[in-house]
């Protein structure tokens, strides 16, 4: 299965906040303390929100409520601006919660941000898709199956429309054999390099519905036979944003840390950082985050952080350090 992003307390929808203990009892009242009278310590925030993992800012977001009668997102919304302020507010809320607002605002006005959508949806494990199309119906009493109709087009909403189905198949030896890889690479490469003008609704119904462990076969008959990866096949047989999805959706499958890797690069790569994929990004990943520095010290021959460093300033590239430096200290 594609490797799992929530904690577990999200998956058990876990509604108790004394769980956390006085630790979060004390950090909560950190950042109430900081925020109350006129200005807020902006520093003191970063130390109690942006120091914290998934499951410990989780308890932190329902205990705060308790606490002092009012939505810890909400107080970081009302004292905090800008890409700092983006920052603390997706901190303050469960991840689930937050990958639910990170879609809304990519949706929201006219065009949609295609790149945090499928960023966001594609090549995600069955539970955690089923959960965010639940959670997103209790925030905003809408389909996202249907928003999503409405908001993308073509071959990008065939390929999104694919992820969020959870459709993905439980590997099963006596079933994904190797065999079955060698017909699925020749339908492959028959929707794809075999033909005049590609098949993609044939490339994505096999390559959505295989497991990880089943599409692994897949692309190394392919490989061996027709002498591509499947990356590779979608990025000789796509074009533009669709590209990049189909691409990310097997890394996600088959190199997942690398997957993000080239993921966070892409956010900062061209004129200009995508401040918002970045911040999203990190957010998202910071429970895999160990994992995914080791592949882009590999990949690029350096840490995230340094990319953070040279890419932003201010108090922003203050909380994005934080947030790293949470699964992954510069100081050792």
């Amino acid at each position: 299965m594609p490797i799992p992003l929530y904690p577990k307390v999200i998956l058990d929808n876990d509604l108790s906040p004394d769980h956390g203990g006085s630790e979060v009892d004390d950090l909560c009242q950190q950042i109430q303390d900081a925020t109350k009278g006129w200005g807020a310590n902006r520093q003191k925030v970063i130390d109690a929100l942006a120091t914290q993992d998934a499951t410990t800012r989780y308890y932190m977001s329902l205990r705060y409520k308790e606490l002092f009668g009012k939505e810890l997102y909400d107080v970081m919304k009302k004292e905090f601006s800008g890409d700092f302020g983006t920052v603390l507010q997706y901190l303050a809320l469960p991840l689930d919660v937050a990958e639910c607002k990170m879609l809304h605002h990519a949706m929201k006005g006219i065009g949609s941000n295609v790149n945090i959508v499928w960023s966001i949806l594609v090549g995600r494990t069955n539970e955690e898709l089923e959960r965010i199309k639940k959670r997103y119906f209790e925030l905003y009493t809408k389909d996202l199956s249907k928003l999503l109709a409405t908001e993308l087009h073509g071959n990008m909403e065939r390929i999104v429309f694919n992820s969020i189905q959870a459709s993905q198949e439980v590997f099963d030896p006596q079933f994904h054999t190797m065999d079955k890889a060698r017909d699925d690479a020749e339908q492959l490469y028959k929707q794809g390099q075999g033909k005049w003008g590609t098949d993609e609704k044939g490339l994505f119904k096999i390559i959505f519905a295989a497991p990880p462990e089943h599409l692994r076969q897949i692309n190394t008959v392919y490989s061996d036979k027709y002498g591509y990866t499947l990356e590779k096949v979608m990025e000789k047989e796509l074009q533009g944003n669709l590209k990049l999805a189909a691409m990310h959706y097997i890394s996600m499958k088959l190199k997942p840390y690398e997957a993000i890797a080239e993921l966070l690069k892409s956010a900062c790569a061209g004129i200009g950082t995508d401040e918002f994929l970045l911040t999203c990004s990190i957010i998202r990943y910071q429970e895999v985050m160990a994992n995914v520095m080791t592949a882009h010290i590999e990949l690029f021959g350096k840490t995230v952080h340094d990319r953070v460093k040279s890419e932003t300033n201010g108090k922003y590239r203050d909380v994005l350090l934080q947030v790293l430096n949470t699964a992954w200290s510069e100081t050792g």
